[in-house]
């Protein structure tokens, strides 16, 4: 086979040991290979950058293997060409399993060209996606900790989330801060309610009945602890947020001017692709690494299946909340696109349908640098105005009516 890369290095990553092999092709066809076995300490990873150079080495390749290829990724950055590949795509022949045949096989594989490498971010983004993932983690905590609390209110027999629309507000917390403090007096703790909460004092001193004891106001004194620890966390992690994410600002306006992206959403998608769309040739393939596309399964001219891949379930997740948000949306393509292909194929293909769309859109604005450019809700009707004209006029005439079609006047 053609050789590609005539001095290159294929790596195999373990928590403690790195199984390197150089692979060189001489002008007169030959082939020589060394390899060796190198830790994973910084000054392990130092000489195994060193080896590599002294033997002119251009590409180096790895599987990514959980985080273990980060560090090792880290050190020989800006030094050689590096290709992070997907251990499904680079398996060995069965019954030839071993580290060093391992690293022996990605070098083969690199030299001839046939590998592939996955999308690895500059490491601006990489800190800023650890940031936005820590802080949607954080996120689900608290929720967690508020069905917490509301299911322990349940059993103390406080109706409060039946009349507050939100028991962990300003009202609620002063609510649970006094019953925590021995507070047992309806009509006192319905007196601590603010703002609109103020006209449903009857029903909050109905809700505010219960039967509680000193095991559930520990309890709950316990979990409001945690509940604001948590939030303080994320308030400090979202500050850490806005600071790091200035250099990519207008990536994130760009992508605010999609409807039903707000900013917590823009930061999350700047963090998940990045802002420089060459690494992706087309948006087809950007949709395609992040799974939000049919999937390809075809045999003997059966398609089998089309069943999405997992991808990247951050940026996915991220999308589809946008999609959903969108959704309600009036006068909006996006809106409508959802509503047409809901109908048919329903609402949790459709909502996958608008993410990839959303994705596509956010491709394209980063790639020219423009907005965010709104078609209307009757854009995808306009298309086959004529075909959607006939449609229902046969409708009617089914019905038993004359139709007379006559233009609007456009307006002056």
């Amino acid at each position: 086979m053609q050789v590609v890369y005539a001095r290159c290095a294929g790596l195999d990553v373990h928590k403690k040991t790195v199984s390197a092999c150089i692979s060189v092709c001489a002008a007169e066809g030959g082939k020589q290979q060394q390899m060796r076995v190198f830790g994973t300490f910084t000054s392990d990873l130092l000489a195994l950058a060193d080896w590599l150079k002294e033997h002119g080495v251009t590409h180096v390749a790895m599987e990514a293997t959980g985080v273990y290829w980060r560090p090792v990724w880290a050190v020989l950055e800006g030094q050689f060409e590096q290709m992070l590949v997907n251990p499904q795509h680079i398996k060995a022949v069965p019954g030839r399993k071993t580290d060093a045949k391992d690293c022996e096989w990605i070098a083969d594989l690199l030299q001839h060209g046939l590998l592939k490498g996955s999308f690895v971010p500059p490491a601006p983004i990489q800190d800023l996606r650890d940031l936005t993932r820590y802080r949607a983690e954080l996120r689900q905590s608290q929720n967690r900790v508020a069905n917490r609390i509301q299911k322990f209110l349940e059993q103390a027999n406080l109706k409060l989330s039946s009349v507050a629309s939100n028991a962990l507000g300003v009202s609620g917390r002063r609510m649970l801060e006094a019953i925590i403090a021995g507070q047992q007096d309806p009509e006192q703790l319905a007196k601590l309610a603010r703002g609109r909460l103020k006209s449903k004092i009857p029903e909050l001193e109905q809700a505010l009945e219960g039967r509680v004891r000193d095991h559930h106001r520990f309890l709950l004194g316990e979990f409001l602890d945690e509940w604001e620890a948590l939030g303080e966390r994320i308030a400090r992690l979202e500050a850490e947020i806005d600071r790091q994410i200035r250099p990519f600002e207008p990536a994130v306006t760009l992508w605010q001017t999609i409807p039903g992206v707000d900013r917590v959403t823009a930061c999350n998608l700047v963090a998940e692709v990045g802002v420089d769309m060459n690494r992706f040739p087309t948006a087809q393939q950007l949709a395609s690494w992040a799974a939000l596309c049919p999937g390809n399964h075809e045999s003997a001219g059966k398609r089998k299946s089309g069943r999405t891949r997992d991808g990247n379930k951050w940026l996915r997740r991220s999308l589809c909340q946008a999609a959903w948000a969108v959704t309600r949306k009036k006068n909006c393509y996006l809106s409508a696109q959802f509503k047409r292909l809901a109908a048919r194929r329903g609402v949790k293909r459709a909502v996958m349908a608008v993410a990839h769309t959303m994705l596509i859109i956010g491709y394209h604005m980063l790639k020219n640098g423009r907005g965010y450019c709104e078609l209307g809700g009757n854009y995808l009707e306009l298309i086959n105005k004529n075909h959607l004209q006939r449609y229902y006029v046969k409708r009617l005439q089914r019905l038993g009516l004359t139709v007379t079609i006559e233009p609007v006047p456009e307006a002056v």
